[in-house]
């Protein structure tokens, strides 16, 4: 919703700044132009593209007008979850988590966050992170360079649709100055028709110009901004989770594992230190009676 108000403003700021001037949106309707324009970035964002890149553009893009895909109730039920878990390793011993972490699905925890378990990445992670603890194949002070590993490659995965953006932003002042060129070659063509008519393919050359400039700065550069932020967010919700899984690995108690991965938070995102501690004492036991 922010995104599509912020488009709005950059409309209504050109095209009413274009009105008040004595001007009409009619006369920026050149039809060939946003051919060429369009067009050509089109084919730019194909050419540096492989597929699985286009379609985590096209997901990144629709989330960006959602309003993004990690919210302060996403850190909190992360919280809560975690902790939860750290509690049942902690009462019964780390194997009491191996059918949580081996079958997530069907966790009595796990399943009282379904936002969590809808995102395949996030519960990936999750499962990757526990089970070398559980099969005892690292020491607890290896576990983070083996989360470092995994979410350096979610980061480097994200910056991927970011940087086909940010070069398509790029370009479209360039490919406006083409559209414009090719806007002058016919207006060369037409200059015994006469002053009325050069002028019109003048303006028609020109839009090519504003297009390209208009796109860039005003869309497709702010738009690759919103992605990269929405992308680190994301990072850091899987490096909140290692710390946490961490600090439980290296023999802190489970509200102090958790309160390390809360301190770790923006402020924007972080609960109080108090609002999460009432949370964690109304959350319902797991495990044996």
């Amino acid at each position: 919703m922010v995104l599509i108000i912020g488009f709005i403003i950059v409309m209504a700021s050109v095209f009413g700044g274009l009105m008040l001037g004595g001007g009409s949106p009619l006369v920026l309707l050149h039809i060939s132009e946003f051919v060429v324009v369009l067009g050509i970035c089109l084919g730019i964002l194909v050419i540096a593209s492989p597929m699985h890149v286009l379609r985590a553009l096209m997901g990144k893009v629709i989330t960006a007008f959602r309003g993004g895909n990690t919210s302060r109730k996403d850190y909190i039920d992360l919280l809560k979850m975690l902790y939860q878990i750290f509690m049942l390793a902690r009462r019964e011993g780390i194997i009491a988590i191996e059918d949580h972490v081996m079958e997530p699905k069907s966790s009595s925890i796990i399943g009282q966050y379904p936002k969590f378990l809808s995102s395949p990445q996030r519960v990936e992670f999750f499962c990757n992170s526990f089970r070398p603890i559980i099969d005892g194949k690292v020491k607890p002070e290896q576990i983070r360079s083996v989360l470092d590993v995994e979410i350096r490659a979610f980061e480097k995965e994200g910056h991927e649709p970011v940087r086909v953006l940010e070069l398509v932003g790029d370009s479209f002042p360039g490919v406006g100055i083409c559209a414009a060129v090719l806007g002058i070659i016919l207006t060369m063509g037409s200059i015994a028709q006469g002053p009325e008519v050069v002028g019109y393919k003048v303006a028609a050359a020109l839009t090519g110009t504003f297009l390209g400039v208009f796109g860039a700065y005003g869309f497709i550069n702010p738009l690759a901004a919103l992605i990269h932020t929405n992308n680190e967010v994301e990072v850091k919700y899987f490096d909140c989770m290692a710390i946490a899984i961490t600090g439980f690995a290296n023999g802190f108690a489970p509200i102090m594992a958790v309160e390390m991965a809360r301190r770790s938070l923006e402020s924007h995102l972080k609960p109080g230190a108090d609002e999460l501690e009432e949370m964690l004492k109304n959350l319902p036991r797991q495990g044996k009676e």
